[in-house]
């Protein structure tokens, strides 16, 4: 904030004040007063109060607000068209509601037909299988103990 080379101490430098030159006073200019009739000359009322005074006044007309701008009226047309179109994309989901349920269910009754030939052939398998080792007539051979007995001519 001060110089390191300054000579003189903060406290010895000498301090100059300003002090504001004051303004002269406004001298108001008095407008001439010009008189104005009005355009129509209002009306004045007198009330007769219950104890017998008369209050004179001119009467005041209530202040009407702007008239909110009338909405135009929706025509049957636009309403028809656009309930027409509500109506068609409820149909159209519908429909695609109902052909994704059709998909579905083929895909679940097909899918129970294999299941239920899967097992009849399974069953039907097993029946074959097993139904020729019960019977006493075969023609099954085991390979192992006719070469085993082939081999060691047992008799």
């Amino acid at each position: 904030m001060y110089p390191e080379n300054s000579p003189h101490v903060p406290a010895q430098r000498a301090v100059e004040v300003h002090h504001p030159a004051p303004l002269p006073p406004a001298v108001p200019v008095a407008a001439p007063v010009v008189p104005v009739q009005p355009n129509a000359v209002p009306a004045v009322a007198s009330i007769v109060l219950p104890d017998g005074r008369v209050v004179t006044g001119y009467a005041i007309t209530p202040a009407h607000p702007e008239p909110v701008a009338a909405k135009p009226a929706v025509s049957r047309a636009a309403v028809n068209v656009a309930l027409g179109g509500v109506g068609f994309l409820a149909v159209c989901g519908g429909l695609i509601l109902l052909t994704s349920f059709i998909a579905a269910l083929t895909a679940f009754i097909t899918q129970l037909i294999i299941l239920a030939a899967v097992i009849f052939g399974g069953w039907i398998a097993v029946q074959i299988f097993s139904a020729s080792g019960h019977q006493g007539g075969s023609t099954t051979v085991n390979i192992r103990k006719a070469t085993f007995k082939r081999n060691h001519f047992h008799g």
